[in-house]
């Protein structure tokens, strides 16, 4: 579920699945990179998480993936994580190159990762202490990100 444009313009919204170790560990390494303050951040099983997932008419049962909100658009798996990556600049933009390959092939390395991400790295119920300037940039329940779009009212 990928389209092509990224406005650099608007934060994007990255969900990830909050009882991931890596993760945590992927969100940490975005927000010390994203000077730009290009990125917000939101678990999957949040309330905000679901309803943006069900706006993107995603699954909220499978957290085995990594999304970008960017501009109403929705980037999953390897489309998501080299998207971040162009946006974060420098050397990272460099790995965007791997775009370029078939979306089959880089999703079958990105869902070995993301299938024995708990074996590897392990799993949490607790959540993270992040940094008072990591917890600004989580979404909220009331707070809507432009280019999310509209956030579907709770059944």
């Amino acid at each position: 579920m990928s389209r092509t444009s990224v406005n650099q313009d608007e934060p994007a919204v990255l969900l990830i699945d909050g009882r991931c170790l890596l993760c945590n560990r992927i969100t940490i390494f975005v927000a010390k990179r994203d000077k730009a303050k290009a990125f917000r951040f939101a678990m999957l099983q949040s309330s905000v998480g679901i309803r943006l997932l069900i706006n993107g008419k995603l699954s909220t049962h499978d957290y085995d993936t990594f999304v970008m909100v960017q501009d109403g658009r929705y980037y999953t798996k390897s489309d998501a994580a080299l998207r971040v990556l162009r946006r974060l600049g420098g050397w990272w933009r460099l790995m965007y190159l791997f775009i370029a390959l078939p979306r089959a092939w880089r999703n079958v390395v990105y869902d070995f990762v993301a299938n024995n991400r708990y074996k590897w790295f392990g799993q949490t119920d607790v959540c993270m202490l992040p940094s008072p300037e990591l917890i600004a940039r989580f979404i909220e329940d009331g707070v809507q990100v432009e280019g999310t779009g509209e956030l579907p009212d709770e059944k």
